[in-house]
């Protein structure tokens, strides 16, 4: 699987100087990659209130992702 372009995604950002660039939720200090993982063991209302993001927020995320894995699956393969 080829890696995200989160650049492509309006819900998070990469600052520089902030969480050593990793790409945050916008307007957070909240890694991407910590909603992600805990949404394993989590549902989302339990990430929702243990991590102080909205529902509109983790939705951005988990569309994009889900999107890019679509774009990227070889042609003719099912998508679900």
């Amino acid at each position: 699987m080829a890696a995200l372009d989160w650049s492509q995604c309006t819900a998070v950002e990469s600052v520089p100087d902030r969480v050593g660039g990793a790409w945050v939720f916008k307007g957070t200090r909240l890694p991407v990659a910590t909603v992600i993982e805990n949404l394993e063991d989590l549902s989302v209302d339990e990430v929702m209130e243990q991590f102080d993001v909205s529902r509109d927020q983790v939705t951005a995320v988990l569309e994009f992702v889900a999107e890019s894995l679509r774009s990227e699956a070889p042609a003719g393969a099912r998508t679900v």
